[in-house]
């Protein structure tokens, strides 16, 4: 039988809770970041990047086309918008990146064959129209330096992703490229954007009173609309690329994972919050706890069958010891919840931040939070402690506050933004 390390146990317990004073303190270094952040001073931690698009007036109306690029599965779309808030999907075209046949993000791919797979993704989802005007946004989820509405040079490629000669590149530009070589000139990209900028253009479609986007998922990010005056930015959504926020106390095995993880130092909250890494933390965590010689590989979905108190699905977990008591699952099943709870807080107490800034002095306003992601949508005890922790930073304001659940937000935004593009022209 495998035996699990009590003493360690409830000492990893202990180290995972973090308490109001815990969070109250993390919420006020967040928005000191953010507001060193818009000063431009070197002593932020959040990038603090310009999207140059404003929140929609909720009235556009049209059909657009949306490109959603952030990872393996492109999807494009066109999206009609009916106005007061409503909008529907007319037709999607979602293909891989990778098949048995052909791999576009590697570096024997190159750009023109990408780019040329995209267009043709286009193409079919305007059912080959070449004399129609269509203006598309472009949910371009990759590191960028943008300079205006419609133009963003990718700095590096992420996620595995490796295709030469896009770096440095006008990624929209490349775009357009390949659509007038297919012969679709007609198609005209018009925005790019962040993803959770999308999320946040997305939800306040619908609820005009949203100012804060957040991606709570395999990654973490957090955006918002920025409207103070004389700051060095235009009024547009800030994309924080919150997950870089590093004023934390992290425990001796966040210190850890950071050091073996592929860019040691950075992303500090992304790496305490988001599924990936939440995955990775267990997995360790597990390994050292049951003395295993090798840590089993677990995911953020593995988490969440072992919090969801049905002993049936246990046994579906690889990599764990066949030999496994009931009372040794549930005990990684509570090590699990302290890390789910854990990224709840913090999460919770970015948004205080974010809130306390947008307030400045003032009560903070009733208002609607959009939030995308798997994390939030699925793990058991997110939702819950995201709540209980606003409620505990800001008392009786935190009741006005309504999280949105986002469904396919990179695409709806994308397409929302290219009408505020259309609109600002």
């Amino acid at each position: 039988m495998v035996e699990l390390n009590e003493v360690l146990y409830n000492e990893l317990l202990v180290e995972l809770r973090v308490d109001k004073d815990f969070i109250t303190e993390a919420a006020g270094a967040f928005r000191w970041d953010l507001e060193q952040g818009l000063k431009g001073t070197e002593f932020s931690s959040l990038q603090m990047l310009p999207s140059y698009i404003g929140l929609p007036e909720g009235n556009e109306k049209g059909k657009y086309l949306a490109l959603d690029f952030g990872g393996t599965n492109v999807r494009a779309a066109i999206v009609e918008l009916l106005g007061a808030g409503r909008y529907t999907t007319v037709r999607r075209v979602e293909k891989p990146l990778i098949t048995d046949s052909y791999n576009l993000i590697d570096s024997h791919a190159t750009r023109e064959e990408l780019f040329s797979f995209l267009a043709g993704i286009i193409e079919e989802v305007i059912d080959h129209d070449s004399q129609t005007e269509y203006f598309l946004g472009h949910t371009f989820s990759f590191g960028t330096e943008q300079h205006g509405i419609n133009e963003a040079r990718l700095i590096r490629w992420a996620k595995e992703f490796a295709v030469p000669g896009v770096e440095g590149e006008d990624v929209n530009r490349l775009l357009y490229a390949a659509l007038s070589a297919r012969g679709f000139g007609n198609v005209r990209p018009v925005a790019i954007l962040n993803d959770t900028v999308a999320v946040l253009l997305a939800t306040a479609y619908s609820y005009p009173d949203t100012c804060i986007g957040s991606i709570y998922a395999t990654g973490h990010n957090t955006c918002y609309m920025e409207k103070m005056p004389d700051i060095g930015r235009p009024a547009c959504i800030l994309n924080m690329e919150s997950g870089g926020f590093s004023k934390l106390v992290p425990t001796k095995w966040d210190l850890q994972l950071d050091s073996l993880s592929e860019k040691p130092g950075r992303q500090r909250l992304e790496k305490m919050v988001s599924g990936r890494y939440m995955g990775e933390l267990f997995s360790r965590l597990v390994g050292e706890l049951l003395g295993l010689e090798n840590a089993p590989v677990l995911s953020a979905v593995d988490m969440s069958l072992l919090m969801a108190d049905d002993s049936s699905a246990y046994q579906s977990l690889k990599g764990l010891p066949a030999e496994m008591s009931l009372e040794q699952y549930e005990n990684l099943g509570a090590l699990a919840k302290a890390l789910a709870i854990r990224s709840a807080r913090l999460v919770a107490a970015t948004w205080a931040g974010t809130l306390w800034h947008l307030a400045s002095n003032d009560k903070i306003l009733p208002q609607h939070i959009a939030v995308d992601g798997s994390v939030y949508q699925h793990m058991p005890y997110v939702r819950e402690n995201v709540m209980r922790a606003l409620y505990e930073l800001l008392g009786e304001e935190a009741g006005g506050l309504e999280p949105v659940l986002v469904k396919d937000g990179s695409g709806v935004g994308a397409a929302i933004a290219a009408a505020v593009a259309c609109r600002d022209i």
